[in-house]
């Protein structure tokens, strides 16, 4: 697939086009939209460009945007979904105020339209089973055949069609059917199911209902009623639009939408479909919909995602007529674009190696001064304890390191941030023979980090107090999937096995800890991260959001 540029000026599309020419020649005086998730699942970043562009458009042209369910399949649907999907598009920054609807507030008028279609023709009971359906309807290449029961006739058509309503018959037994076109070279147009028979109780109607209607018949009646003017649907919909428009001439609507059709978002090493989704919860995959390396709107706000980041991501890949691939990357861009602006930064050791200043006075404790944002004087400083005894990343030594190695090794020095120079005199190993902890001697003369003799080192690391440093656990989250393009069908095949990675013996700062603070933040050399929602006083436990630079990518070439 190729990608398509979506706009022809910024912040301009061809739906937003459309929109300002109907506004232009009066063909209508405000607009309305609406956002029809279905609620048998969790949002994920896929929805986020359709929510953004059904509210923004709302938004721009100062209009009205409706927030829908679709929830005609009680079998599937949950009120923890119907939740999740407010508190989403709220998070995201979109309200609809009091324009809240259900499918389900139509149920009664649904099915006097069905009637009335029934008595002009238009529609028929079919007794088929769906297998004897799906065979009739035929293939592409082929025309499908009448259902045997296609003439009915009408009365009849009704009697059943009320049976079937009042819970008569078994789930399967039979359908209403639209009487069109089985010759159609539009497999939609062929006699598509209305209504089904469906004994199941439905979160908001109870048991009142033993018949269900389908989307394609519910979804353009509920715009019809709402008044919704521009009913924007993803690509796959796009041969579903004359279906759409043959019921709402069919049928008493009071109003006439139209349907218009754009790409749908696909990011690459990230599976979208709500099959797999609901699999990798279900199948223990992840630890839940909100699970931080899920795709879903809960899943990224837990990683510490900012909502303004995700409508920048929407923003700049615009709206296209034709699909496309965005490269995950864009999304990260965005994410650290934000982040690095607005993160304060603090000081973390992951996975710790205890230093001891030999020449450091025992006892002894001071505390330095470090900034809280480079590039925002008026985010202040705060001071952190310097002593004896401190812990720097296991990874910042090497004992014979190669020729590139700027860090500690043996005879070296470096500088700790905000702190002193240290020189390493002496690795100490354990019975195994790994270095668990590095004897060096500091220059009290570079307090600050500042040598007075002008000399230079190459390696500026970060490091905590051994004493004054908190405990905690940091969860290190990278894609879930090793491929560009996992397969949806065999998704399993494809995960990525180092997808999340727990250090249970980090270490943070005390403001970290003492902190209950939502808010990201970058620890320094690191990455950003938040805390997650598991989080403790006694057990701080962070998320990395995302890193300083993009390398898995890298990793996985070497593979």
């Amino acid at each position: 697939m190729t990608a398509e540029p979506a706009a022809t000026e910024a912040g301009r599309d061809f739906i937003r086009d459309i929109v300002q020419a109907d506004l232009d020649s009066k063909k209508h005086s405000r607009i309305v939209t609406r956002f029809p998730p279905e609620p048998n699942g969790y949002l994920h970043i896929g929805h986020a460009k359709s929510i953004a562009l059904n509210f923004g458009i709302a938004q721009e042209f100062s209009g009205q945007c409706n927030l829908r369910f679709d929830d005609t399949n009680p079998t599937r649907e949950e009120q923890e979904y119907i939740d999740s999907i407010q508190a989403d598009v709220k998070w995201l920054g979109y309200d609809w105020g009091a324009n809240l609807f259900y499918a389900s507030d139509y149920f009664d008028r649904l099915y006097e339209w069905a009637e009335g279609l029934i008595r002009a023709g238009g529609a028929y009971v079919d007794d088929q089973s769906q297998e004897e359906i799906r065979i009739r309807r035929g293939t592409l290449t082929e025309p499908g055949r009448n259902s045997p029961f296609r003439e009915r006739p009408v009365e009849e058509n009704l009697d059943l069609f009320r049976r079937m309503k009042a819970g008569e018959f078994p789930n399967g037994a039979r359908v209403l059917r639209a009487k069109i076109d089985m010759s159609s070279g539009n497999i939609n147009l062929r006699d598509p199911v209305l209504y089904r028979i469906l004994h199941a109780t439905h979160p908001r109607t109870g048991d009142k209902w033993s018949i269900y209607p389908s989307y394609d018949y519910a979804h353009g009646q509920s715009d019809a009623i709402e008044g919704v003017t521009h009913s924007l649907c993803t690509l796959e919909f796009e041969d579903h639009r004359p279906l759409y428009d043959w019921l709402l001439a069919k049928l008493p609507v009071p109003a006439r939408p139209q349907q218009y059709e754009f790409a749908r978002l696909n990011l690459s090493y990230t599976l979208l479909s709500k099959r797999v989704l609901t699999e990798l919860v279900r199948g223990g995959h992840v630890a839940g919909w909100d699970d931080p390396r899920m795709p879903t709107i809960a899943g990224l706000k837990r990683r510490g995602v900012p909502p303004a980041a995700i409508r920048e991501f929407v923003k700049r890949i615009g709206v296209a007529k034709a699909n496309s691939v965005v490269d995950v990357g864009m999304l990260e861009f965005c994410i650290r674009e934000l982040l690095n602006k607005s993160a304060l930064r603090r000081m973390a050791v992951l996975r710790p190696l205890k230093v001891v200043i030999e020449n450091y006075p025992e006892g002894r404790s001071e505390e330095l001064e470090a900034v809280n944002h480079p590039d925002d004087p008026a985010a202040g400083s705060r001071k952190i304890a310097f002593g004896r005894e401190l812990y720097i990343e296991q990874d910042d030594f090497m004992e014979n390191p190669p020729k590139k190695f700027f860090r500690l090794s043996p005879g070296s020095e470096v500088r700790l941030r905000y702190a002193y120079f240290i020189k390493c005199r002496e690795a100490i190993k354990n019975a195994a023979g790994e270095v668990v902890e590095l004897r060096c001697t500091y220059d009290p003369a570079t307090r600050g980090g500042n040598a007075p003799d002008g000399r230079k080192v190459k390696a500026t690391m970060h490091w905590l107090s051994a004493a004054q440093s908190r405990p905690a656990e940091i969860r290190i989250y990278n894609p879930l999937f090793t491929k560009p393009a996992p397969d949806a069908a065999n998704f399993a095949a494809d995960l990525n096995p180092q997808s999340l990675e727990i250090l249970g013996d980090a270490r943070i700062e005390p403001a970290i800890a003492e902190s209950n603070s939502p808010e990201p933040v970058q620890f320094e050399r690191q990455g950003y991260f938040v805390r997650d929602s598991s989080s403790t006083a006694d057990r701080p436990v962070f998320n990395r959001t995302i890193g300083l630079r993009d390398t898995f990518a890298k990793e996985v070439g070497k593979g």
